[in-house]
């Protein structure tokens, strides 16, 4: 009698524990946010002579405007903006400035920055801003040497205490963001808040964009 109650138990029990099982924890969480398949999920901003966004395979291709142009992320509101990894590769096609704007909530969607990947003619690449500071001001940007028509893959990671970005397997960026205030660059970068893509007169390709949720 014990026997047959402790297995009718165990019955019972096992689609609870399967269904434990199956439901995979958060932070394993992951979003492909362009799957080389459609621009759906993408609005172009034209913010004035603005370049075109096109698709090319698996590929998003912002061609060259007279200074910015990009696309931002229709739903930014459904992601976390803590705590999360941003992950794509670029490559700079044609021009001479920023080939890979990437605009991020820091905390909360209100709350943005941008890492800028060759900018001020073609090098700098950092966050803008920090404590009012842009890219080319503060103590996140750095030079850096890229070649054109070749691919850089970036790893942006934001948590409540800091800002990281790795540069193929290279940390480049390790911003604490204790007493720091984040804020977009006054000016036209602010139409492609909260989550986006952008050029500065440069013609690029971008592909493989995710985001995944971290601890």
């Amino acid at each position: 009698m014990k026997l047959h109650s402790l297995l009718l138990a165990c019955l019972f029990s096992l689609p609870h524990i399967q269904a434990q099982k199956a439901e995979p924890p958060a932070t394993d969480k992951e979003w492909v946010l362009f799957d080389g398949k459609s621009l759906d999920d993408w609005e172009t901003v034209d913010i004035g002579a603005s370049g075109t966004v096109e698709q090319e395979d698996d590929t998003v291709i912002i061609n060259q405007g007279d200074s910015l142009s990009g696309l931002v992320y229709k739903k930014a509101a459904e992601l976390p903006a803590t705590n999360y990894e941003i992950t794509l590769q670029a490559k700079r096609l044609q021009g001479v400035d920023f080939f890979c704007g990437l605009t991020f909530p820091v905390g909360d969607i209100k709350t943005c920055a941008t890492l800028v990947c060759g900018g001020w003619g073609g090098s700098v690449t950092g966050i803008s801003n920090i404590d009012g500071q842009d890219a080319a001001n503060n103590s996140t940007g750095t030079y850096q040497r890229y070649e054109d028509d070749k691919w850089y893959h970036f790893r942006l990671r934001v948590t409540p205490e800091n800002i990281s970005v790795w540069l193929d397997d290279k940390k480049i960026i390790d911003q604490d963001l204790k007493d720091r205030k984040i804020s977009l660059r006054p000016g036209l970068i602010e139409s492609y808040a909260p989550l986006a893509l952008s050029t500065y007169c440069t013609t690029a390709a971008i592909k493989n964009i995710r985001l995944k949720a971290v601890k």
